[in-house]
């Protein structure tokens, strides 16, 4: 039976917790979007003009060098990082860096789909980063900048040499926009505009480094490419992809929501104001956290903890005796709690991570209503716990 306990006096204004897509900007409404382009063909003027803006924002917000090439692609981050697999990989060894399951998905597509036999996998359990200084930089090498399922991220890019051989290629879908990527250690990095900034999914931005442009001119993989995944013709770079003439059709009401959150993000401060309110809205976080006697943060190491995706488990003592499907129950109690009082929605774990919750803290949510959230993960955690043995 359940016992009665008070709920919090005070409200997230917005319960939006998402890890992707991610909550939208302060103050978004559809009326502040500039839908001019809408039913136009994107190779119109006004189209090609919209994506071409919206990667002149990207490379200022970013702090992209004028040296490397930025594209809009099909797909997601996801597409993009496949994209870069298929076409780069192959040329020499590579080194497969993964602490999480989107990590360890770019394992399996390496090895079982692309088939490539010269693969090294430098891997570590959730919660934690695997020995960088065991990559061999002479080789390809792909990682993930920000764990999003496990919470986890590289500190800075301090590991990678600036004399490496081979290429990196990063996927920095929960880390662009809130994290600060070094492109001079990057050759191909990857990320989707519905996580930090609250875009709408379907689409992907990579960026090419000339090492990699190098690479895409002067190597042919052993297998065929799909239409959405090339990008050369004769030996040569496709350049208008990085000028805004997409490789296939984009949703330009989706590409000019993103170009109204780079707008918005450029009128707080940039990038270090993305950065910042990522900052603030984890230490909410962390901090109750750390008082907390029945939570800790699935990160091991307070340097490699995430700003954005914030994933948490339960370490009280009754719950952690239970067996492994009562507690990953015990977890989704408490989700659904929060989720039917409105007060958070879609915070559990992903689903091949370890039981717990999962907070985003990108910079589009408000520190306010993280704060306010925190009162009632307790509530519901007692409300939780009540319910498993009968009242007194």
């Amino acid at each position: 039976m359940t016992v009665n306990i008070p709920t919090p006096d005070v409200r997230p204004a917005n319960p939006r917790f998402s890890s992707g897509p991610c909550s939208k900007r302060p103050n978004w409404a559809i009326g502040n979007i500039d839908t001019s382009t809408l039913g136009r063909s994107h190779r119109s003027k006004p189209g090609k003009a919209l994506l071409a803006n919206a990667i002149a924002l990207t490379r200022a917000l970013l702090r992209v060098p004028d040296t490397h090439r930025i594209g809009i692609v099909p797909a997601s981050d996801t597409g993009a990082v496949e994209m870069a697999l298929w076409s780069l990989l192959g040329a020499r060894g590579v080194d497969m860096v993964a602490w999480e399951s989107f990590g360890s998905g770019w394992v399996t597509d390496v090895v079982k789909q692309l088939k490539l036999e010269d693969v090294r996998r430098i891997e570590a359990a959730y919660g934690a980063l695997p020995d960088l200084s065991t990559i061999d930089f002479s080789r390809d090498v792909v990682f993930t900048w920000n764990g999003t399922t496990s919470g986890v991220r590289v500190p800075n890019g301090d590991f990678i040499p600036a004399d490496r051989g081979g290429l990196t290629i990063c996927d920095a879908t929960s880390a662009a926009f809130a994290q600060n990527l070094d492109f001079d250690k990057l050759d191909v990095t990857t990320f989707s505009w519905q996580k930090v900034l609250g875009g709408e999914g379907g689409h992907g931005v990579i960026i090419l480094s000339p090492r990699a442009v190098e690479r895409l001119e002067t190597y042919s993989p052993a297998w065929p490419l799909p239409k959405i995944f090339r990008m050369t013709k004769g030996g040569k770079l496709i350049e208008g992809i990085f000028k805004g003439e997409t490789i296939n059709t984009p949703s330009m009401l989706c590409v000019a929501d993103y170009v109204d959150a780079l707008n918005w993000a450029k009128s707080i401060g940039g990038l270090d104001a993305l950065m910042a309110r990522a900052d603030a809205n984890f230490a909410a976080i962390q901090t109750h956290v750390d008082a907390s006697g029945w939570l800790e943060n699935l990160a091991t190491d307070p340097v490699s903890r995430s700003n954005t995706s914030v994933c948490l488990k339960i370490v009280d003592a009754e719950i952690a005796a239970l067996p492994s499907d009562e507690q990953a129950a015990f977890a989704k109690s408490i989700v659904a709690l929060l989720d039917g009082a409105e007060v958070a929605l879609d915070i559990g774990a992903y689903r091949d991570a370890p039981s717990g919750l999962r907070i985003w803290a990108g910079a589009t949510v408000e520190t306010s209503d993280l704060e306010a959230l925190m009162p009632w993960l307790d509530w519901a955690f007692a409300t939780a716990k009540s319910a498993l043995k009968p009242a007194a």
